[in-house]
């Protein structure tokens, strides 16, 4: 069954899973998660996503984000490209990384915003990575620590989330405390994760009493709200989802690139590290993986590079990122 397209716009909230391949670890050491949190952090900072919670798993992570100025997939081809870039260079490995691409799940805020926050800051108690609610206050890969004021996170947005349980921080954290140790007998909650009719209708329960009557419904595995909610998101987002900026074409973005520094139509097979060829495999790597949304690997051959090569080049290339976002502008 083909794979739907993902829904997104600004301002949309996202649970958002990412595991390693064949549940593998991802996280291997704290220069690992240090290394993801500060990358999650960057895009936080520069306004392309809100982070409201987040967790670290040995072998997968969950972030509940709301999109900001960039379209998630783009927020996370640079996350997730760039981590996966740098853990196999600290290790010394080669390959995939993640599981297939991360999934995201559209979120309706109410009731669900805080339902997620609790379980996602929950999940290294399920996962017995930690013994008690004590050593989670304290954890550093978690946003709970955040929220309760014991790992200072500034690009987390905590504000929203605590203006929720009382006027006055010291009585929010106190509510928030609270709340989540009501939430420690739940324990799995397929509801929150589970797929198709189940996620979009709310759980079992929500389908037992449609099956009970006649209501009308709609269901969507990449929405967790009600049958209101999965129609509004259909009609608002699916169209959008393909036609928010022109799809990119490979050869025209290379031609484009190669223009602007000089490089002639072979110049990209000639080899050389330096000069217009190294800037144009740069412009095109960043252009075409993380403005794009592209994968890495098949941009290997037309560059003329290795597959990691490809990774460099998009570092590079988002270094003058706002140089080359207005070629393709300027020329689109």
């Amino acid at each position: 069954m083909p794979r739907q397209a993902r829904l997104d716009a600004p301002g949309v909230l996202h649970h958002v899973m990412v595991r390693g391949l064949e549940r593998r670890v991802i996280f291997r050491d704290d220069a690992d998660r240090e290394d993801f949190v500060g990358r999650l952090a960057a895009l936080a900072e520069a306004g392309a996503l809100t982070v409201y919670a987040w967790a670290l798993l040995p072998n997968h992570a969950h972030l509940l984000v709301r999109t900001g100025t960039r379209p998630l997939p783009r927020s996370m081809r640079a996350l997730l490209t760039g981590y996966a870039g740098a853990f196999n260079r600290r290790h010394r490995r080669v390959g995939h990384l993640f599981q297939n691409r991360y999934k995201s799940i559209v979120v309706e805020a109410e009731p669900y915003l805080l339902e997620l926050v609790r379980y996602l800051h929950l999940n290294p108690l399920r996962a017995k990575v930690l013994a008690d609610l004590r050593t989670l206050a304290r954890y550093p890969w978690t946003g709970h620590s955040a929220l309760l004021g014991t790992v200072p996170r500034a690009w987390q947005d905590t504000q929203s989330i605590l203006t929720q349980f009382g006027p006055s921080r010291r009585r929010a954290v106190a509510a928030y405390r609270a709340f989540v140790t009501e939430g420690l007998p739940q324990g799995r909650r397929p509801e929150l994760q589970g797929g198709g009719l189940r996620r979009s209708l709310g759980g079992w329960q929500a389908i037992a009493a449609l099956r009970r009557g006649r209501e009308a419904y709609r269901g969507d595995e990449r929405v967790l709200g009600s049958s209101a909610f999965v129609e509004q998101v259909q009609r608002e987002l699916a169209p959008a989802a393909p036609g928010r900026a022109p799809p990119l074409v490979l050869e025209e973005l290379t031609a484009r690139v190669c223009r602007q520094v000089g490089l002639g139509p072979a110049g990209l097979g000639g080899g050389g590290r330096h000069g217009a060829v190294a800037r144009a495999r740069a412009g095109i790597a960043y252009l075409w993986v993380e403005y794009g949304g592209h994968p890495a690997r098949p941009l290997a051959p037309v560059l003329g590079v290795s597959p990691q090569a490809v990774y460099q080049a998009v570092a590079r290339g988002r270094g003058d990122r706002a140089s080359w976002e207005r070629l393709l502008k300027a020329d689109a």
